[in-house]
């Protein structure tokens, strides 16, 4: 059987960013959530997901430090390439396991990278992995596979979400600020429902 990470490392071993079924030529619909956040030097930034999206390197050029993760190697190695020298860092990390060797950081952004994890003790694992390592009056910025969206992508099974059932993952200490849905058109022409939401925490 491929384990996660085999799967992802052969997914971007064989397609160019331009044709990942994600891909997304700018990052202005994540990036509209920022209106909300007051950004300042030396925050720190965490990306789920960071594959090699293009909403890295917008993210880059804010000044504040990124922290990279994603379960693929190959995708890693593809973005310090293209990244170069800077105030990040980048992890490898499924992230269905406890997120190890992480500060607190003060933004958790996830672009459909928690739909596709199935198994309960995962998607509860996940949500420890977000209270664990989001600081107090912190944001989480999810972006999903909506309910009416698609059941497979990549080849994988996804969980499909509603803003009531990230409400109710994340738990009371987190208010909910805006929340959009919006319809994807990916490389290949096909239309992806997603639905985005951004928390701050309140209590920890």
């Amino acid at each position: 059987m491929v384990s996660r990470t085999e799967h992802w490392d052969a997914v971007f071993s064989a397609e160019s960013d331009q044709d990942l079924g994600w891909y997304e030529h700018d990052a202005a619909q994540t990036l509209k959530f920022f209106k909300h956040i007051k950004l300042d030097a030396g925050q720190q930034i965490f990306l789920a997901g960071a594959g090699t999206s293009n909403l890295v390197d917008a993210l880059f050029k804010m000044g504040c430090h990124l922290i990279l993760n994603d379960i693929s190697g190959q995708a890693l190695n593809r973005l310090k390439n293209r990244l170069g020298e800077g105030d990040y860092q980048t992890l490898q990390q499924d992230m269905s396991l406890p997120l190890l060797h992480v500060k607190p950081v003060d933004i958790w952004i996830d672009r459909a990278v928690l739909h596709f994890l199935l198994d309960e003790s995962a998607i509860e694992q996940y949500f420890d992995n977000v209270r664990a390592s989001l600081k107090q009056d912190g944001y989480v910025l999810l972006a999903e596979f909506a309910k009416e969206g698609a059941q497979k992508c990549s080849g994988l099974p996804v969980h499909q979400y509603s803003v009531e059932e990230m409400q109710a993952r994340l738990g009371d200490g987190f208010v909910l600020i805006e929340s959009e849905d919006y319809l994807f058109v990916n490389p290949q022409g096909h239309e992806r429902p997603y639905v985005y939401a951004l928390f701050q925490r309140t209590e920890l």
